[in-house]
């Protein structure tokens, strides 16, 4: 019988994230974490003779959230574009783990048409020696760029 390897798993802190807004692309090196989750969306459909509902899948909903360190610009200058000129940015995130201490190689994850819901627009604080922003985000598909390896032992 097989086990995984504890150098098998990912370090979180060795990925990557890259924004593509208007054909120009940034490398997002202050992001801590980003989360994206795909969410189906269910119809109940009651059958004649049985006393519970069963459930057909119609659909999928894609939302997020991202925290960095407050030390950019960028996203407050896309969400000013919407509010001064009614212009929504939709733009792309590419996130890739790639931990090369072990065999299970890289993922890379393509989210198409991310869109911001809400973000820090300013922020003060002096208790905080490097502040943070939270970013929630929808996004409309997504790609697999690049898959883990299988692992087999």
């Amino acid at each position: 019988m097989g086990y995984l390897k504890a150098k098998d798993t990912i370090n979180g802190a060795l990925g990557t994230c890259f924004a593509r807004i208007e054909g120009k692309r940034y490398e997002l090196m202050q992001v801590k974490n980003v989360t994206a989750t795909v969410k189906k969306t269910k119809t109940e459909i009651p059958i004649l003779g049985l006393t519970g509902k069963q459930h057909k899948s119609g659909g999928w909903e894609g939302t997020g959230k991202m925290t960095a360190y407050y030390v950019s610009s960028l996203f407050r200058e896309v969400m000013l574009k919407y509010m001064k000129d009614g212009i929504d940015t939709y733009f792309e995130l590419m996130i890739t783990n790639e931990d090369p201490t072990g065999a299970t190689g890289r993922q890379t994850v393509l989210l198409k048409d991310v869109n911001i819901n809400e973000m820090v627009i300013t922020k003060l604080d002096v208790e905080d020696a490097s502040m943070d922003e939270e970013m929630t985000f929808t996004f409309g598909d997504v790609e697999l760029m690049d898959r883990f390896k299988e692992l087999t032992y």
